[in-house]
């Protein structure tokens, strides 16, 4: 027995209106949950992307709570590879330079499939990547 596939994946912020916004409006991700001072969910194709303030969930949650998730985060830069085909990474190229950010980095894998990296507002790394860069 195997996981079929990722679920969520989560990276840890700094600022959560900021990260709404490049999130929601730079990349177009539709939000589908937010809690105040906690964290902003939107949704990747068939998976979530979980954007976290690290320090509110190092918080055990209280005993009563509805949802007991227990504590977790991580400190530094994350990293997040978005799936793009070849004219897709042109695409969303031509749109993030539009809205001013940084392509941090743009090349050809030595065994084939393109990457671009950006970084989103806490610093994140994020790639957008041929999946033939892992032989999908």
């Amino acid at each position: 027995m195997k996981p079929a596939a990722v679920l969520e994946s989560a990276l840890y912020v700094t600022d959560l209106d900021a990260t709404e916004a490049f999130y929601g409006e730079v990349l177009g991700m539709e939000r589908i949950a937010r809690a105040e001072g906690r964290h902003v969910f939107f949704r990747c194709g068939e998976g979530v992307v979980l954007l976290f303030n690290a320090w509110a969930t190092r918080q055990p949650p209280a005993a009563d709570a509805r949802l007991p998730v227990p504590p977790h985060g991580a400190v530094g830069q994350g990293h997040l590879c978005f799936a793009a085909s070849a004219a897709e990474i042109d695409a969303w190229k031509s749109r993030l330079e539009a809205a001013g950010v940084d392509i941090e980095a743009d090349f050809e894998w030595p065994k084939g499939g393109r990457s671009i990296y950006i970084r989103d507002p806490s610093g994140n790394s994020l790639e957008f990547a041929e999946p033939r860069i892992w032989g999908l």
